[in-house]
């Protein structure tokens, strides 16, 4: 059987999981589905994912990869890793792609999404997925805000130190907020690509722009400065998702 090259896309909890990276010592997602395919598959594994969510982040549309021989469909594969993966971990869709495709650099952009909870008390059960902000946010001078930083700049004061980044420059082509019902604040942003921590950074000062804390007008010189101190708090990570990767086929 001639080698094939499998897509899948992935949604996951990632509550329990220390990020999508493989790491010794820590369960991650990665560990538990090349686990996973190595029982269904009886060889070892090896996947390649579109970007590494950190610690707490979940998955709406995380696109893995991976090369087999089996002559099992991708329906097969679908089912079969869905009966073997944890309940956190799903398998929404497999198909066959070209056997250049690869999750991660053949990527043309990426959707993410940051959900708070705007409103006095926190919430049972979404304190695992959104932020719970207790001060009212008023949303105007956000939208200012996300009008300044949408386009192409130099994203450095939004990066978390210590990263490896050989270059900080990104195009942020679309970044929304919208208040879908009274207690949610949702905010959604679109790039050809993201630094470390760079969603979260940008969440965390446009929190404080909603909050009274900063103006919308000390966004320009943030970004010119390449300075993160002077950029906003980094927002929790489990108001976090990946919502989306984006490809030419």
């Amino acid at each position: 059987m001639p080698r094939r090259n499998l897509r899948c896309v992935l949604e996951y909890d990632g509550s329990q999981y220390h990020g999508w990276q493989r790491q010794r010592g820590v369960l991650t997602i990665q560990e538990v589905l090349e686990t996973r395919l190595e029982i269904m598959l009886n060889r070892p594994m090896s996947v390649r994912a579109s970007g590494r969510t950190d610690a707490g982040v979940h998955a709406r549309g995380q696109v893995v990869n991976f090369y087999t021989e089996t002559r099992m469909g991708p329906e097969e594969v679908q089912k079969g890793l869905n009966s073997l993966l944890p309940g956190d971990v799903v398998v929404l869709r497999v198909e066959e792609v070209s056997d250049s495709f690869h999750a991660r650099f053949s990527a043309k952009s990426k959707t993410y999404e940051y959900r708070i909870l705007n409103r006095p008390t926190p919430s049972a059960l979404e304190r695992r997925y959104a932020w719970h902000i207790r001060s009212p946010l008023y949303l105007d001078p956000v939208l200012e805000s996300l009008e300044l930083l949408t386009g192409t700049h130099d994203f450095a004061a939004f990066m978390a130190s210590g990263s490896s980044a050989r270059s900080t420059e990104r195009d942020l082509m679309r970044a929304s907020v919208s208040r879908p019902d009274p207690e949610h604040v949702v905010f959604r942003f679109e790039a050809n690509g993201f630094l470390r921590h760079m969603v979260r950074n940008l969440v965390g000062t446009l929190v404080e722009v909603g909050l009274g804390k900063r103006s919308s007008q000390e966004i320009p010189t943030i970004l010119t400065g390449k300075d993160r101190r002077e950029a906003g708090i980094t927002a929790p990570a489990h108001g976090l998702y990946l919502v989306s990767v984006q490809y030419d086929e």
